[in-house]
């Protein structure tokens, strides 16, 4: 498959978005940053604060929804159908069903009620597909939703040019920073985004996922891996 290169940048932006909008809606969940998770766990733990059971049950639907993109990846490929775009759609799904329950349900001012829940955990689970599709497909874009190893490997390279990386190396740092920092700036904006969406628009917030999903479906075209 030949990647895209604004797909990477929308999922991205949505990674951000979801991750920051599902925060501050679902009372500290994180969605596309499952490990995240376990701080607030033991934040709950400690403080008392309701919220344990979504932040629990965050880390196994995960890791469900990664097992079951993979296993349907092969189904997809026997089948002479397009993984991306099949992937692309049933996030957008996803994403779709947790915007009418947080339109329907919301504002959750009980986080472990089964509205809050549910729709946390359909948010944790096309953040997943997007780690999954990521991973596999978009292998030579940095990751959208794992902004520490790309700030780490950033300040690695700046520091290699600051210190005069040898001339043959340069042009593959040049690309590489390029690459992480257009990564690092989208996921920013995403995150500022979902901020001010839910800010000014309350559950409103959750009609802009479903928007980028479509983007990153159409964005895709016509290929076919």
């Amino acid at each position: 498959m030949t990647e895209k290169p604004w797909l990477p940048t929308i999922l991205s932006v949505m990674a951000g978005y979801v991750d920051t909008a599902g925060f501050l809606a679902l009372h500290g969940l994180f969605t596309a940053h499952v490990t995240g998770n376990f701080v607030t766990i033991g934040a709950a733990l400690v403080s008392g604060t309701s919220g344990v059971i979504a932040k629990l049950l965050a880390l196994p639907v995960f890791c469900l929804f990664v097992i079951g993109s993979r296993l349907l990846r092969y189904r997809l490929m026997d089948r002479g159908l397009s993984v991306v775009r099949s992937l692309l759609a049933i996030k957008l799904a996803l994403l779709v069903a947790a915007m009418i329950l947080a339109l329907r349900y919301g504002p959750f001012p009980h986080v472990d009620s089964w509205s809050s829940t549910l729709t946390g955990m359909i948010l944790v689970g096309a953040m997943a597909i997007q780690n999954a599709l990521h991973r596999v497909h978009l292998g030579s874009s940095p990751p959208s939703t794992l902004m520490t190893g790309t700030t780490t490997q950033m300040m690695l390279d700046i520091g290699d040019r600051l210190c005069g990386a040898p001339s043959d190396q340069r042009e593959v740092i040049n690309s590489r920073l390029k690459k992480m920092g257009v990564a690092v700036l989208a996921f920013a904006v995403g995150c500022a985004g979902g901020a001010l969406c839910y800010a000014f628009g309350g559950m409103w917030c959750f009609v802009v996922p479903p928007v980028l999903a479509t983007a990153a479906l159409l964005r895709h075209g016509d290929a076919t891996a």
